[in-house]
């Protein structure tokens, strides 16, 4: 049987990131990494696409790279939408049984997801597009459903929850139009931090309660997880930068060494420790303050037992993980990823994202997440409801 081969592209403020990989013929093994490329982002502020034609550049650059390495050319992959665009919304709906027996079907179903868009608020809708829907909770006549879609039960109302993960749509598409600039079809936009729960969290975390930080340039995006189930998203406007920035401010140097600094790369007696542990603390506590009023929002504050699991590039701050700890009154990690015996050691959380998208890529309707994540678009129409066939 012929290997499959997917691919991830993963568009950040600073750095763009192309990732191919093979699915191993031994069961249980990783995929195997084949080729990457990695290239300087230019023409995105905050995660938003500011010149097309420069973004599509630098993706040109890190797909030469990838290709040369793979030995294969890359024609569609799953690209992750980041950036202050992003966010989440959970809205219920409800339906009436239409069977004369009573019992649920996928029909019913979508007719309860369906509700549940209608009940977004047109202020939160507008100019904005969905591309992840998921059902976080059912009830059949108002008795919680655990653990199982409810097709085949029997009742007279169902009832969900759904999450509504949305982005500004005219991000998306510059973002996927850069991508078709480039020669590549965009099979379908993929949440980062989704991409990332891929790799960084696995299923005891998932359904215990965690939440995925990820520290990028410019943003911190969160994920928070409960059985199983993604259960809230949200993007902060901070991030490394903003750390690096206060650094060269706060002891007069340039970017460039501050941001040595901060990951801990440069020793310098110009400065105490102290100084600097001070400006990067105060920094960390702003987003660490914006995460525990999230967790608040939604009724999750210290009551997360797998705590919060730190990734990106922010993850390389020295002491993050005791202060997160403090902070949020939980359990803290960096992420720690091993791709398996693949072409380079490529343990840095950066990849996390594209490594989770060419995980995706190549799950197809296996459903990693126990449903089908996607929404429909205009370059795919999938069919998200297959999760609810017997």
């Amino acid at each position: 049987m012929t290997n499959k081969i997917g691919a991830g592209i993963d568009i950040g403020t600073y750095h763009t990131k192309v990732m191919i990989v093979q699915s191993a013929s031994t069961d249980g093994k990783p995929p195997r990494i084949i080729g990457t490329g990695f290239a300087e982002t230019k023409g995105l502020r905050h995660g938003y696409i500011m010149n097309r034609n420069e973004t599509a550049e630098g993706l040109k650059t890190a797909l030469r790279q990838a290709e040369k390495a793979a030995g294969v050319p890359i024609r569609k992959a799953l690209v992750s939408v980041g950036g202050i665009g992003l966010s989440s919304v959970a809205t219920f709906g409800s339906a009436v049984i239409s069977r004369a027996d009573s019992e649920i079907t996928k029909l019913d179903i979508e007719k309860a997801v369906a509700a549940s868009n209608e009940a977004i608020t047109a202020a939160a809708s507008q100019n904005r597009k969905i591309i992840h829907r998921i059902p976080v909770q059912y009830k059949v006549d108002g008795r919680p459903i655990v653990g199982a879609t409810p097709v085949g039960m029997k009742g007279a109302k169902l009832e969900v929850k759904t999450l509504f993960i949305a982005c500004a749509e005219q991000h998306l598409n510059d973002l996927i139009q850069a991508v078709e600039d480039s020669g590549v079809e965009t099979l379908d936009p993929v949440a980062s931090p989704l991409a990332a729960s891929m790799v960084v969290l696995n299923k005891t975390q998932k359904i215990a309660g965690v939440v995925l930080a990820n520290i990028g340039a410019e943003t911190v995006s969160i994920a928070v997880f409960e059985n199983n189930i993604p259960i809230s998203l949200e993007v902060f406007p901070y991030g490394g930068t903003n750390i690096t920035n206060d650094i060269a401010l706060g002891l007069k140097v340039p970017i460039e060494e501050a941001e040595e600094i901060k990951r801990g790369s440069v020793l310098s007696t110009n400065y105490s420790r102290r100084e600097l542990d001070k400006i990067v603390i105060a920094r960390l506590h702003d987003i660490f303050d914006l995460v525990e009023a999230h967790l608040k929002k939604i009724g999750r504050s210290g009551l997360l037992p797998a705590g919060i699991v730190i990734t990106g590039g922010g993850s390389r701050i020295e002491t993050i993980e005791d202060l997160a700890k403090a902070s949020l009154n939980l359990p803290s990690r960096v992420a720690k990823l091993n791709f398996g015996g693949n072409i380079r050691d490529l343990h840095d959380s950066v990849w996390s994202v594209c490594y989770g998208l060419c995980l995706l890529n190549l799950a197809g309707s296996d459903k990693p997440f126990g449903f089908d994540i996607f929404a429909k678009t205009k370059r795919r129409a999938v069919d998200w409801l297959r999760q609810f066939l017997p």
